[in-house]
């Protein structure tokens, strides 16, 4: 099969979103709030660069979306950090990929775009695997569920937002802003939690950010190519990739319907990205 350019670029992000997983869980003792001015820190850094390289201008043109992008982007960033440290990594990820859900339910509101019946059912396969692998895991609280889910709702709304700025803004605008705002935010925070990196603490952190920059840039340019219809599902690949991840890294084991359950994920994929060729 052979994936548009949208999807290719969604494949990239997915991946290398699953490698800024590994590297926050590995530093699982430091706040999420304190990881994520780390690496809206790293994020300004090479924003700038690329501005000053190219000659763009880092301001935008349509300022009140791209504050509400960076604004909702910290909630659901924050949000994902926080379960992401606490809960098995397949689990967390299975949250967060509750976002392509919302992206398109609220792609209907928002964006106008229009949605297939045939594709609302890929979307239930694909979720439905993702139920199957996450089970009733005694590990994941009430509070994690709410967090998690809620993370996923304004991910969800954070897209929308990109496929709105699609033609008016750079994808380096777009990605300039979520550190722009939650950096101060971050940095008032983490003064009252603070924790000092030790040793390879500082690797990682540096790796969130180096990893998260190339990951929002690819799902920037993947959302602002595609539809969110189309592109959004490939998110569920991670699902993939949080396993493996989970498994060799961090030891971590799920009952065999994970197997069952990852075949139905990627069955949706499949399924909506050849609808959506026809």
């Amino acid at each position: 099969m052979k994936f548009s350019k949208g999807a290719q670029f969604m494949i990239i992000s997915t991946f290398t979103f699953a490698l800024m997983k590994v590297c926050v869980k590995k530093i699982s003792h430091i706040p999420a709030i304190e990881i994520i001015l780390f690496r809206s820190i790293i994020s300004i850094v090479i924003c700038v660069f690329f501005f000053l390289k190219d000659n763009i201008s880092p301001w935008g043109n349509n300022k009140k979306i791209l504050i509400l992008r960076g604004v909702v982007g910290s909630i659901a960033l924050a949000s994902y950090f926080y379960i992401l440290q606490r809960i098995p990594l397949a689990a967390a990820a299975s949250m967060q990929y509750l976002a392509p859900i919302f992206t398109t339910i609220l792609g209907v509101f928002i964006v106008k775009e229009k949605v297939g019946f045939k594709q609302y059912l890929f979307f239930l396969v694909s979720f439905l695997g993702i139920v199957i692998i996450q089970g009733f895991d005694t590990r994941i609280s009430l509070i994690h569920f709410i967090i998690g889910v809620g993370g996923a709702l304004f991910t969800g709304l954070a897209y929308n937002c990109i496929r709105i700025l699609k033609t008016s803004e750079h994808p380096l605008v777009i990605i300039f802003y979520f550190p722009l705002v939650s950096l101060p935010l971050a940095g008032i925070i983490s003064i009252f939690n603070w924790v000092t990196p030790l040793g390879w603490d500082w690797m990682y952190l540096l790796l969130v950010g180096l990893f998260t920059q190339i990951a929002q840039y690819f799902m920037t340019r993947s959302y602002q190519s595609e539809e969110l219809s189309k592109v959004s599902i490939i998110n569920y690949m991670g699902i993939i990739y949080s396993l493996a991840f989970g498994f060799v890294i961090f030891g971590e084991t799920y009952a065999w319907m994970s197997y069952a359950g990852m075949m139905l994920v990627i069955l949706g994929i499949i399924l909506n990205l050849k609808y959506k060729k026809t």
